[in-house]
């Protein structure tokens, strides 16, 4: 029989060091010829984005050494960061953002000398402005590279331009902007890359304005494409202010593919001749999702006309769908979660999965035989899959009898178990965004807790994406209060069912979620600790001109209200307004370049706790924007957040560093 340990005081093999070296994953998927290419993150390397490649001999090597680091800033989330190409000769040909002076450079890994050199290709910017670039497209027929061009024009953060163009890849425009050809003109505020037909001649992009948030609602935009390369008789096609398109393109037999919600979840529509829309599987599934990084792909037209697809309700899968039968089978595999990132030679269809026991891994279809593989696992056996979580999903009841979505995550140890009687603590997981997910698969950083006894619920309250715009939009003027309700319900309902310790509730979350935890702490009166990570806390100035980045600049608009209509409510909904209700102890985590939530919000929320008796902790990182990259920052966060529970909720642990706290 295991030993009997007290909740939270179990020993584990999966130290905070483990955790954050396994932190990300691969992203951004493509091909190159037969060869499979990915992005990759690089915790140990200062949190770099590496260049990964896989030779068609199944060996994998980092195409970019450091310090080259492949990830774009456009609306600050990024997107997909290059294009790959096969030259003439054969060899391949790539086009990346450095995230550095997030220039575009291109470079010929197999070519001999300084020609595998990266070369710029676009002018150099002032740090943090300038010009921006992502979604690239590389046009050898016509010498340039096809993408979205961010650009600022004044020293507010939402003083920028956004537009579809072409930059040559003589490496022209490396020294002279004027070089750039703009082809989309300055219809949207934001715009998405090109989408070319497959004999070349239209152009397909998706574009939005202000107060919308692209899952609220975006237009699908065509064009004529001239013999010289520019765009004419730009005209929309779908989409509007209350149907979000979250992707679009071409079929093989040229017919425009997107996936709308205009039936209330993103499905997947087809082009037809008369110009009416068909849609090729009408389900109560996603087909789409929020567009938070520029060219998340969804779905991937195949050379013989079927249609690969990530699709589902509360958790995705990969199928093949047969656009003339509407037959969608799914691909075999023990995987339960499927990433916005697909890519195909063709007939293969490469994508991006993972499962409750396994992390992101590079998973290969052939579509001919039905037969899948993982061609790409970084984390794989890093840890005993006896210390994993023992998860499960399950649907809570909140006020008003409105369900709530959760995945549940009890302590488990192979080497221990509690004394009879004891009930667990349990730590609150609220996500980001708010308009997102979090899905239910391995997390070495939510085993780091439940592996020593302390349980993880993660709730997709009223707001998350994946079940619909019906449920995204609970959260509609209601951020705030949906969300902390939620959380406080799924909490609840543990500990009334004798599944968790009642008295020794937490509450955590990043972004968004950190809002949530904030809010959670200054009202909900249920948890007895918090950590509050890279948080919003004051609505007002968050809305203020300078108070964000452009991209979600008018974003509280429809999560809290019009500020010109419903000032108050900016005020009452602040956690910086109500320190006085906080009690409980609580860590904040902020990095001082993060430009989406700015630490000045942290600064002025602890003047307001100062000298109130509350116990509580700051910690600042250096060189750490919006969420952390780098792997000293996130073990030092996730010692420092096991500390705060260890102090709160009577638990020893004296490996663990001590969180010193203020009052």
């Amino acid at each position: 029989m295991a030993p009997t340990g007290a909740y939270g005081t179990w020993p584990s093999p999966i130290d905070a060091a483990l955790a954050a070296s396994q932190d990300g994953r691969p992203e951004f998927i493509g091909t190159v010829g037969d060869e499979v290419w990915w992005t990759a993150p690089r915790p140990a390397e200062g949190g770099r984005r590496a260049l990964v490649r896989r030779r068609t001999d199944g060996s994998e090597e980092t195409a970019l050494p450091a310090p080259w680091n492949v990830r774009s800033r456009v609306i600050e989330y990024g997107g997909q960061p290059w294009a790959g190409a096969v030259r003439s000769s054969g060899g391949p040909l790539v086009v990346f953002v450095h995230f550095a002076d997030q220039r575009l450079y291109a470079c010929e890994p197999d070519a001999a000398g300084a020609g595998a050199q990266p070369r710029p290709l676009t002018p150099v910017s002032a740090v943090g402005g300038g010009l921006r670039w992502v979604d690239p497209v590389i046009r050898l027929d016509r010498g340039e590279v096809w993408c979205v061009l961010e650009e600022f024009t004044g020293e507010s953060p939402t003083d920028v331009r956004r537009v579809v163009a072409a930059v040559p890849l003589d490496g022209s425009a490396a020294g002279d902007r004027a070089a750039v050809r703009e082809l989309s003109g300055g219809g949207h505020r934001f715009v998405t890359g090109p989408r070319l037909s497959p004999d070349g001649r239209r152009a397909a992009w998706l574009g939005w304005d202000h107060p919308r948030m692209p899952w609220d609602g975006s237009d699908v935009m065509l064009a004529d494409v001239t013999d010289d390369g520019r765009f004419t008789g730009i005209r929309h096609f779908a989409g509007g202010p209350g149907e979000s398109v979250a992707q679009v393109g071409w079929g093989a037999d040229g017919r425009l593919l997107f996936a709308s919600d205009r039936t209330g979840w993103w499905n997947l529509y087809r082009a037809e001749p008369d110009g009416t829309a068909v849609a090729l599987c009408p389900r109560d599934e996603e087909f789409g999702g929020p567009l938070w990084k520029i060219g998340h792909t969804w779905f991937e037209p195949l050379d013989c006309g079927l249609i690969a697809v990530v699709h589902g309700a509360g958790a995705t899968a990969l199928g093949v769908l047969d656009p003339e039968s509407g037959e969608l089978v799914d691909a075999a595999g023990p995987w339960t979660e499927w990433a916005s990132s697909l890519a195909s030679d063709g007939s293969r269809v490469i994508g991006l999965a993972a499962s409750p026991h396994s992390t992101f891994e590079i998973v290969e279809l052939d579509t001919s035989t039905g037969h899948t593989r993982v061609i790409g696992s970084p984390h794989r056996d890093a840890v005993d899959p006896a210390y994993y979580p023992d998860a499960r999903t399950r649907t809570f009841t909140g006020p008003g009898g409105r369900e709530i979505h959760a995945h549940i995550h009890p302590p488990h140890s192979p080497d221990m178990t509690a004394p009879d009687g004891e009930l667990p603590p349990f730590v609150v997981w609220a996500h980001g965004g708010p308009t997102s997910r979090t899905p239910l698969v391995l997390d070495l950083e939510i085993a780091y807790f439940t592996s020593r006894g302390i349980g993880v619920a993660e709730v997709n309250y009223g707001g998350s994406t994946g079940y619909g715009r019906e449920y995204r939009n609970r959260l509609r003027e209601q951020w705030g209060v949906v969300d902390v309700e939620d959380c406080a319900a799924v909490a609840g309902a543990l500990a009334d069912e004798g599944a968790a310790d009642r008295a020794r509730l937490a509450i955590r979350g990043g972004s968004a979620g950190g809002w949530t935890s904030a809010a959670s702490l200054a009202s909900a009166g249920v948890y007895a600790c918090g950590t509050i990570m890279y948080p919003i806390l004051d609505l007002t100035d968050w809305a203020s001109e300078d108070g964000t980045h452009d991209f979600e600049s008018q974003y509280l608009e429809t999560l809290i209200g019009p500020i010109a209509e419903v000032p108050g409510r900016y005020l009452d909904r602040s956690p910086s307004q109500h320190a006085d209700r906080i009690s409980a102890p609580f860590l904040l985590l902020q990095g001082l370049d993060d430009v989406i939530c700015p630490p000045a919000q942290c600064e002025r929320f602890l003047a307001l706790m100062a000298g109130r008796g509350v116990p509580h902790a700051y910690l600042t990182f250096e060189g750490e924007g919006h969420g952390f990259r780098k792997a000293g920052t996130m073990i030092r966060a996730l010692e420092a957040e096991l500390s705060l529970y260890a102090q709160t909720f009577g638990i020893e642990r004296p490996e663990v560093p001590v969180l010193e706290l203020d009052r």
